[in-house]
């Protein structure tokens, strides 16, 4: 238990070092600073040294042993950069379109999250092939999902350093997420 409550804490800590380098990257540092705060929460915290398996999300495990997870109920509703925040099920518009900022967070945290559990395996083109099995899953706008598919595309092509900065990403915004009237 307590192997596995250090090896939690560094494995979040060095994700949210990864996603602040990143967020930094994009020009947006203060994303970067209070990303996943409440990974340190006890409800997200306690699940998620029981289900660590240092591989993956324990986020996974719990809902393969449960049927759902409480660290991802709890972690969900509380960071604006899930696409799942911002889902709703009974308004009109199920997905809207999430905010630049939160958009650009997701981009950074899906890169960190490849970059944390592949490790030295780790490729240019890995988050576009994981992003495509996502995409067809996951509940967030098809705007958005374009913009995730063409970003991700562009790192798999030109790499995170030519690709990940706030003009590129505004650019992909725009293109993807703004009215163009």
């Amino acid at each position: 238990m307590l192997k596995n409550i250090v090896k939690h804490f560094i494995l979040i800590t060095k994700h949210r070092f990864v996603v602040f380098k990143l967020c930094c990257k994009a020009g947006i540092p203060f994303r970067g600073i209070v990303h996943d705060l409440s990974k340190y929460s006890i409800t997200e915290f306690k699940e998620s040294i029981k289900y660590y398996n240092g591989n993956h999300s324990p986020i996974i495990e719990a809902k393969k042993d449960k049927g759902y997870s409480e660290a991802w109920l709890h972690h969900k509703g509380r960071n604006k950069h899930h696409p799942e925040y911002w889902y709703d099920f009974n308004a009109p518009c199920k997905t809207p379109i999430m905010p630049y900022k939160y958009t650009a967070e997701m981009l950074c945290d899906k890169l960190a999250a490849g970059i944390i559990y592949q490790g030295n395996a780790w490729t240019n083109d890995y988050q576009l092939k994981y992003w495509m099995k996502e995409k067809e899953i996951i509940k967030i706008n098809d705007k958005l999902k374009d913009l995730c598919t063409d970003f991700f595309t562009q790192v798999s092509i030109n790499g995170i350093e030519n690709t990940l900065n706030s003009r590129n990403l505004k650019i992909l915004y725009k293109k993807y997420c703004q009215d163009n009237n």
